[in-house]
């Protein structure tokens, strides 16, 4: 049974769908961890390279960072299968990320399909971008916090620790990124025009300082700056592309209307 807007979906045909889209998800970031379990060494190497050259002096000759360690027996089993997973999470965001839209879209036309799939396309390489945004603020963001640490004193860093500021820091990014994409597939969907989108730019403006104030880890105004302006610029970049579809809309809505004028008299 095919969905249009504005039927109903029966519950349990709904919650068949949420079963089945879950499951793909699931099987896509299970391969995303095989992958990030293979490449554990170098993505540990990746993580702990904005710490260590922090203090290059500071590193033994094993190339190995001494202020970092992991704690416990289990500690090196438990980290590796928590960079497995959340490498799978990341590896395997095109597919979910197209799953989730797909789900909570309306309908499932033919240009509703289009839609999700352009949306997971784009929303990819945004997520991406945001991401290693983080990665390469993530060095003065570190310098920053540690420069709390007194004088007199030491500070060793527990790697989960770190590692959870890493990931904190970069999903914020990269999901970030990716809201302004809802506001143009809701607009390519006919929910919201680019007018609407544009009208409130400064409570907008507002909120995306107020966001990244809130939701940034590290207390300096450079981090949020360098979040915030990109947070603006893709709201302004959303709403300028949505007023675009709209005056498409509207201009071969006009077109439709002459045309069906021309066709009336020829019909009597």
């Amino acid at each position: 049974m095919s969905k249009r807007r504005g039927d109903k979906m029966p519950l349990l045909e709904h919650v068949r769908e949420f079963r089945d889209r879950m499951l793909k998800s699931v099987l896509a970031i299970g391969l995303g961890a095989i992958v990030g379990w293979i490449l554990y060494q170098p993505i540990i190497r990746i993580l702990t390279l904005p710490f260590c050259d922090l203090e290059k002096s500071s590193l033994p000759s094993n190339e190995q960072c001494g202020d970092l360690y992991v704690n416990g027996i289990l500690g090196p089993f438990n980290l590796q299968v928590k960079i497995a997973l959340l490498s799978g999470v990341i590896f395997s965001a095109p597919v979910w990320i197209y799953q989730l839209w797909a789900f909570i879209t309306p309908a499932l036309h033919k240009r509703e399909r289009r839609v999700a799939i352009i949306f997971a396309a784009i929303a990819s390489p945004l997520f991406a971008s945001g991401s290693y945004l983080a990665y390469l603020i993530l060095p003065h963001a570190v310098d920053v916090l540690l420069g709390f640490t007194p004088n007199n004193l030491g500070n060793l860093v527990r790697f989960d620790e770190y590692l959870d500021f890493v990931l904190r820091l970069i999903l914020i990014f990269g999901i970030a990124f990716v809201l302004p994409l809802f506001l143009v597939a809701l607009n390519l969907l006919g929910v919201l025009s680019g007018a609407a989108i544009l009208r409130p730019w400064r409570v907008a403006v507002f909120i995306c300082f107020l966001f990244t104030a809130i939701f940034t880890p590290t207390p300096d105004p450079v981090t949020m700056i360098v979040l915030a302006i990109p947070l603006c610029i893709l709201y302004f970049g959303s709403g300028i592309f949505a007023l675009l579809i709209d005056k498409r809309r509207k201009r071969n809505s006009d077109d439709q209307i002459q045309s069906t004028d021309i066709e009336k008299p020829e019909a009597l």
